[in-house]
C-alpha cells in the first residue's frame, strides 16, 4: 500500500504567513503585558518661594506596578530619580595673572546646562547600566553631558579641567547633588526619597523623571512636572527686574540714595 502526501487547500496556504504575523504580534502584546511599569507622584507639585524661604523638601515615591502574569527577574530593582531644572548657557572662568594682577583669561561655555540637577539612585550610577544609557538619561554627575556651545580657544586637553570647574562650583553652591542608597523601599514595590531644594534654587518648571532599571537594562520611565516660582511681594520685584531691568536699576539707586539721606537726618548730632 503506497503512502500519500495530505496536499492542504491553496487558501490555506495564503494564510500562513497572516497567521504567522498575527502569532508573533499576539507574542509581543503579551510581553507589553507583563512588563513592569511606574505609578509615581510628587508630595507637591509647586513650591513657592516667598520672604522667608530657607529650602525645602520634595517627596518622590511610587509603586513598581506587576500583574500576576508579570515574569520573574533575577536581580533586584534599581531606581533613579533625576530632579532637573530650566536649561541655560553657563559660562566657566579660569583665572589667570596679567601685570601681576589675577584676572579672567580662559573661558568655555556649556550650552543647554540643568540650572539645577539632583541625582538620587538606590546604587552608585556606574553599577545600574551601561554608560552610553546613563549618558542618554543623565544617571549621574559623571554621565552628564556638557555641550560647548560656541567655537572654543581653549585646548582640548583643558577641557575636561573646565568641566570639573563647572562640577565642583556647583557641587559646592548646593544647586548639583548625586546621593546613591537614599532611595527607602517600603515593601517590594513602593518606593520613597526626599529631594533637597536649597534656599538658592533657580525658578522656573523643572521635571522629575523616575526610572525604573533592573540588570542595566531600563524597563520603565515616569516623568512628573514640578514648578519653582516666587509668590508674592518677590514675585512682583522678580517680573519688574527681568521686564524693565533700567527702570529696576534707577529705582534701586534712587532707593539707596534716599535711604542713606533719612539714615543721616535720623542719627545727624546736634
Amino acid at each position: 500500500m503506497t503512502g500519500r502526501r495530505l496536499a492542504l487547500p491553496r487558501f490555506v496556504l495564503r494564510l500562513v504567513p497572516a497567521l504567522a504575523a498575527l502569532a508573533a504580534a499576539l507574542a509581543l502584546a503579551g510581553g507589553a503585558v507583563r512588563a513592569e511599569s511606574l505609578v509615581s507622584a510628587l508630595s507637591a507639585d509647586v513650591v513657592r518661594i516667598e520672604s522667608n524661604y530657607t529650602g525645602t523638601n520634595i517627596v518622590v515615591f511610587g509603586e513598581i506596578a506587576r500583574d500576576a502574569a508579570t515574569v520573574g527577574r533575577p536581580d533586584a530593582y534599581d531606581i533613579a530619580v533625576i530632579v532637573s531644572g530650566p536649561e541655560t548657557d553657563v559660562t566657566t572662568r579660569r583665572k589667570g595673572r596679567f601685570l601681576g594682577i589675577w584676572v579672567n583669561r580662559d573661558s568655555e561655555v556649556f550650552a543647554d546646562v540643568p540650572s539645577f540637577l539632583a541625582v538620587h539612585t538606590t546604587r552608585p550610577a556606574h553599577e545600574l547600566a551601561p554608560r552610553p544609557l546613563l549618558e542618554e538619561h543623565r544617571i549621574g554627575l559623571r554621565y552628564l553631558n556638557l555641550r560647548i556651545a560656541r567655537a572654543s580657544n581653549v585646548p582640548i586637553g583643558d577641557r575636561s579641567n573646565f568641566r570639573a570647574a563647572f562640577l565642583r562650583l556647583r557641587l559646592a553652591s548646593g544647586l548639583y547633588a548625586e546621593r546613591y542608597g537614599v532611595i527607602d523601599f517600603l515593601s517590594e514595590s513602593l518606593f520613597r526619597t526626599s529631594v533637597p531644594l536649597p534656599a538658592n534654587i533657580p525658578v522656573g518648571d523643572y521635571r522629575v523623571t523616575v526610572y525604573l532599571l533592573q540588570g542595566g537594562t531600563l524597563l520603565a520611565e515616569q516623568e512628573l512636572p514640578l514648578r519653582v516660582a516666587k509668590t508674592g511681594f518677590e514675585q512682583h520685584t522678580h517680573w519688574f527686574a527681568h521686564q524693565y531691568s533700567a527702570a529696576y536699576g534707577l529705582l534701586a539707586v534712587l532707593l539707596a540714595v534716599f535711604t542713606g539721606w533719612l539714615a543721616g537726618v535720623i542719627f545727624r548730632r546736634d
